[in-house]
């Protein structure tokens, strides 16, 4: 018995140097800044990433901030990288005024929509039979946080079709606490949105047909990293490069972000646990 008990103190010592070690060398490989803007897909994404760095041994720090603010981190230095940048459109104002400060490592996921949404039960099908139901809908379209590129979008919808509707600006939030307000009385409403989204989970909606093609065609989320992050941190680089997801895995962890009392740092580690595989090819490049 005592043979044993000294077998298994031995290991636990054993086990506790490891770890020890490993703590070791986390903070060793420093901390990797993530800066995004608080829409629930970047939510998602950005808490993904950061659980997958922290299982490589990083620490990581999040910021939340505008959409122009973050673009600006990146560039300045002040954040390592975003996973939030839609492109080609919606950020390209962005990243022509700071693409020479930033590198772009590509898409991390495939297969993004913009524009305008309302209730499947509306009777309206496009942008253009705005102006004739302007009443319906308040005389207002309600939109996101105000530097968005979404929202310049759609200004330039606004312009384009010339809908006698005010566009009002906001958040994430007050647009999807409109948009269930609305739906919960059975009213019509149109808000500024895009895929993916958990509420085209929720919801039954529509995007109104956009016969100007002002929003574009579909888009792809990019990584951004700033200058000179594949020489200071070249691991964490790699892992940055190799993330990417589906739309569908990014909906998994929106749709689990918005059950009560939930915690989207929580949720992307749960997440990342039960994807290991995938997560390992991240890390492992």
């Amino acid at each position: 018995m005592l043979k044993h008990s000294i077998r298994v103190t031995g290991l636990g010592l054993a086990t506790a140097a490891a770890f020890t070690a490993g703590v070791a060398q986390a903070q060793d490989k420093g901390t990797v800044h993530l800066a995004y803007v608080e829409w629930s897909s970047e939510v998602a994404s950005t808490n993904v990433l950061r659980a997958a760095l922290e299982q490589a041994g990083f620490e990581v720090d999040m910021t939340s901030l505008s959409a122009a603010a973050m673009w600006q981190a990146v560039a300045t230095g002040d954040a390592d990288a975003i996973v939030a940048a839609w492109l080609p459109t919606t950020h390209a104002e962005y990243l022509e005024r700071v693409g020479d400060q930033v590198e772009d490592l590509g898409p991390n996921l495939d297969g993004t929509k913009l524009g305008l949404v309302v209730p499947a039960y509306t009777d309206v099908n496009s942008i253009a039979e705005l102006n004739d139901n302007a009443d319906t809908f308040n005389g207002e379209i309600i939109g996101i946080d105000p530097g968005a590129g979404l929202m310049g979008l759609t200004e330039e919808v606004v312009d384009a079709y010339e809908p006698d509707l005010n566009l009002r600006s906001g958040s994430d939030a007050t647009m999807v606490a409109a948009l269930a307000n609305a739906i919960n009385n059975e009213e019509d409403i149109v808000v500024t949105s895009w895929t993916p989204h958990w509420m085209f989970a929720r919801w039954d909606l529509k995007y109104l047909e956009d016969p100007e093609n002002v929003y574009g065609g579909a888009e792809q989320i990019h990584t951004v990293v700033r200058q000179g992050l594949a020489d200071d941190m070249p691991e964490a680089y790699a892992i940055l490069n190799a993330f990417e997801w589906t739309p569908e895995q990014m909906g998994e962890v929106m749709l689990m972000n918005q059950e009560e009392g939930s915690d989207p740092y929580e949720n992307a580690k749960q997440w990342v646990e039960d994807n290991q595989e995938q997560v390992d090819g991240w890390i492992n490049g």
